[in-house]
């Protein structure tokens, strides 16, 4: 765990960020261009969903915030403009929800992201 070379991005920023009660901490880590592909069993990979911007971004969090579920960093590696992280979320239900991201920073922002997930059917 570390700090990107050059900006205040780092893995206690984003734990606050993912485990929030809002996905407004998490958005302020985006930059104003920033794209999220994210892959799951609906969006495979030839077809990922593509979110451009924080406006897309900040309906997609709104959304996930919104629900009955708890959100926990597992682990996080920064290694110069890049990172890689785990996220573990589990709905009231038991419902359990594991992604993997890589991210590109830019300036201390998330500029890409790429966001691998599966959820328990």
């Amino acid at each position: 765990m570390g700090t990107a070379t050059g900006s205040t991005f780092d893995t206690e920023t984003l734990r606050r960020g993912i485990e929030g009660n809002t996905g407004n901490t998490l958005l302020a880590l985006y930059a104003d261009d920033a794209e999220i592909r994210i892959i799951d069993r609906n969006s495979q990979p030839s077809h990922p969903k593509v979110l451009h911007g924080r406006p897309a971004i900040a309906e997609l969090l709104d959304d996930v915030y919104s629900r009955d579920m708890t959100h926990k960093l597992e682990q996080c590696i920064i290694e110069g403009d890049h990172a890689a992280f785990t996220e573990s979320c589990e709905y009231a239900d038991g419902v359990r929800v594991l992604a993997e991201s890589m991210i590109t920073l830019r300036e201390g922002k998330i500029a890409e992201q790429i966001m691998i997930q599966a959820w328990d059917e």
